[in-house]
């Protein structure tokens, strides 16, 4: 498992610039992006190797949608 943790911190300074928690309304926009160029690269190929990290920023716009966006409700 170290070897995994030292990994990361190799690759984490390069990888922060596509996955973070969205904070503000421009990092929510350019995560939104990032997932957009994602869906046009891997489609619904659920083997595909970048497939996860699809689903886990699908996962960090969706908290920061939860708790910064207003639903819409019917009149």
């Amino acid at each position: 498992m170290l070897t995994e943790v030292q990994t990361a911190q190799n690759v984490w300074p390069t990888l922060t610039k596509i996955i973070f928690v969205p904070h503000a309304q421009s990092e929510y926009q350019r995560l939104t992006e990032v997932l957009d160029n994602l869906i046009d690269v891997v489609g619904e190929d659920e083997d595909h190797p970048l497939a996860s990290l699809m689903e886990v920023i699908g996962v960090l716009i969706e908290k920061y949608e939860d708790e910064h966006v207003p639903e819409l409700t019917e009149i």
